[in-house]
């Protein structure tokens, strides 16, 4: 069960190290590594947000789901995972796997990844149901599915435009069979103007809901994170 804050401190705002004392806090999930999701539509920002909190945490691991799905397994990848990286993790093992070479149509040379106190699982559905039970945290990159799918576009510029003209679609009907946002502890939404009142940041905060501010998180671009009450209701 993901550990409570205060009203006080929702109404006063988290700061990144009371959100990592709070992860830190919450019990193991998978053998004893606390898996944190990090789910959101295809260009909202999950790896930056998740290198962050990595960061933030003293270096901790993350998977990016990138590197298990595949042009042949878009979404269909879930079955590797759990055999080949949660099976090891709660076992109290190093897990390895193959990353996916986008370009080259193929998978890579094995890469490791030791089953450490907190490792982050980031990409577009990392909250799906199979996982879910595995997750002691489950965050969503709250930005509307449009905008991230333009600003994933004009990421990777011409050179990937079929491959968007295909991912949208299937990125659609995975979230309309298995929606990750119903289910999030908390919402994640950047801003660059850093912490915003509440009447400023969107709906969520705008209409009344406590907000938590992340601070502390400012990436290169100068972007800051709001935090929020997810809808799972647990913080």
């Amino acid at each position: 069960m993901v550990p409570s804050i205060s009203a006080g401190t929702r109404r006063s705002g988290l700061v990144i190290q009371q959100l990592v004392s709070s992860v830190r806090r919450t019990p193991p999930s998978c053998g004893n590594v606390r898996l944190l999701g990090v789910d959101g539509h295809a260009g909202s920002g999950k790896s930056t947000f998740a290198g962050r909190l990595a960061e933030a945490l003293g270096g901790a691991p993350v998977l990016h789901l990138d590197d298990i799905a595949t042009h042949a397994e878009l979404f269909d990848w879930t079955g590797r995972l759990l055999r080949e990286v949660l099976a090891p993790l709660r076992e109290g093992r190093t897990a390895h796997y193959r990353p996916y070479d986008w370009r080259a149509r193929r998978f890579g040379p094995a890469r490791a990844l030791p089953p450490a106190p907190v490792v982050l699982l980031e990409g577009v559905g990392a909250g799906r149901r199979a996982l879910r039970p595995h997750l002691a945290l489950l965050l969503w990159m709250e930005l509307p599915a449009e905008e991230a799918w333009r600003a994933g576009r004009e990421r990777d510029g011409e050179e990937q435009r079929a491959f968007w003209d295909g991912w949208i679609p299937a990125e659609r009907r995975h979230f309309a069979e298995d929606p990750s946002r119903p289910h999030a502890d908390l919402l994640v939404r950047r801003t660059r103007e850093g912490i915003r009142s509440g009447s400023a940041a969107g709906t969520g905060a705008g209409s009344g809901s406590e907000s938590a501010s992340v601070s502390g998180s400012e990436s290169a671009s100068g972007e800051k994170y709001l935090v929020l009450p997810g809808p799972a209701g647990t913080w």
